[in-house]
């Protein structure tokens, strides 16, 4: 008996899930393992609605866990609320999908919004009636598949460069001055000389290390789409030059987000590539942020992260509206703002941001690292993303270890891109 398309969908899915979890520490508030459980979804208003979220950290005593209960309350329903681990939950909202059991509600990281759309387990906005129109469209691109939108997201988190005053101080650097990669790399020259280490990132074979790769590639004007463009073969030259001329550690090579944070941590590291989520531990330390520099000048593209708000597909389609009610209660107001402050996120309206930086000025770095990021699923690339990465990774793996060249790594990559995408 043959399986239907969607079932096989559904488990090519399944597969990829693997390949994109270091994604989900990268740019989610991520946590431990929960209970789960599965869904019982109610189809009609009055009754009890399931929410599906990556935040096991939150208990149903926490703020976020009240809100989500008060606005189902406002829109008339109970709300059960089933907290998974990020990765845990993919794979939970692919095996509902496939048994028609799906939660009334799913929020979901950002790059796995094209693998659920793509198996056909969630509803379009022009569906179930949810509003962008106030969304920064660089945030909303994560949730757009082929023009049509599938969820909204609760806020964006990215990359910038941390930097220690003190250091740069010493080693007479001004913060103004890094404007491009000559100017970064002179700086880690100064830092060098002065008997400091220059910059840390994270260069691991997972999501995390394409993660961070991410803003030098394009921000020498790569494209996913060709990953041994000259451009993208000068981005991972300059890593690996960093790394020869000892500007970078070899710990690189394996450092996660979280490692090489502490790395900088130690107050040895004159920069350090990291994320919003490290921002009140980098207050702590007296650390400051700007951000990363293009090639040439400007800031570069960074990745978005963060999660979408998702209506999965139900049975009886009347359901939508309160969904779509409660969605809104969680994704608008004084709520994102008071949530997207509680998990280090920054709004995607700019209403919202005007708040936030009203607040607390300091964020008004990364509103602005937020407003040049792009998703790492967008120009259309959807569920080709995870293959493209995976290879992304590969190279600049083996570029850094000296296994390869970088044209050579990359040249690679492409090649086997294409042919896992083709066949």
């Amino acid at each position: 008996m043959h399986r239907s398309r969607k079932a096989r969908t559904i488990g090519a899915a399944l597969l990829a899930v693997g390949a994109m979890a270091g994604a989900l520490t990268a740019c989610s508030s991520g946590g431990s393992s929960s209970s789960g459980g599965g869904s019982t979804s109610s189809t009609s208003a009055g009754g009890t609605y399931t929410f599906w979220d990556p935040y096991p950290q939150y208990t149903a005593s926490s703020p976020w866990a009240q809100l989500v209960s008060k606005c189902g309350t406002e829109a008339g329903v109970t709300i059960k609320r089933t907290p998974y681990d990020t990765t845990a939950l993919t794979t939970q909202a692919l095996l509902a999908g496939q048994a028609g059991n799906s939660p009334n509600i799913l929020l979901i990281d950002n790059p796995v919004v094209s693998t659920l759309a793509s198996a056909g387990l969630l509803t379009t906005t022009a569906q179930n009636g949810l509003s962008t129109g106030k969304i920064a469209a660089n945030i909303l691109d994560a949730g757009v598949i082929n023009g049509k939108t599938y969820g909204v997201p609760i806020g964006a988190n990215t990359l910038a460069l941390y930097y220690n005053p003190k250091i740069l101080a010493a080693a007479k650097v001004s913060p103004s001055s890094i404007t491009s990669w000559a100017t970064l790399t002179a700086a880690l020259a100064k830092v060098k000389a002065i008997g400091k280490k220059g910059i840390t990132f994270s260069g691991i074979n997972t999501e995390e290390g394409s993660f961070q790769f991410l803003p030098w590639f394009w921000g020498a004007g790569a494209s996913l789409t060709n990953v041994d463009s000259p451009q993208a073969i000068a981005a991972l030259t300059l890593w690996t030059t960093w790394i020869k001329d000892g500007y970078a550690p070899n710990s690189v090579i394996q450092d996660t987000q979280t490692t090489s944070w502490q790395e900088f941590q130690t107050g040895d590291y004159a920069f350090g590539e990291n994320g919003t989520w490290q921002k009140t531990l980098a207050a702590a330390m007296g650390a400051k942020v700007i951000a990363i520099p293009g090639e040439n000048g400007g800031s570069a593209p960074v990745p978005t992260g963060g999660e979408f708000f998702t209506i999965p597909v139900q049975k009886n389609t009347a359901s939508y509206a309160t969904s779509a009610k409660i969605v809104s209660c969680l994704s608008s107001g004084d709520n994102i703002v008071t949530t997207d402050n509680t998990l280090n996120y920054i709004v995607p309206t700019q209403a919202g941001q005007q708040a936030q930086v009203s607040a607390d000025p300091t964020l008004s770095s990364w509103v602005s690292a937020v407003g040049v990021a792009k998703a790492r699923t967008g120009d259309n690339l959807g569920t080709k993303y995870p293959i493209i990465s995976q290879q992304l990774w590969t190279a600049v793996q083996k570029a850094e270890s000296g296994a390869a060249s970088p044209a050579s790594a990359l040249a690679a990559a492409q090649s086997a891109a294409t042919a896992a995408i083709n066949k």
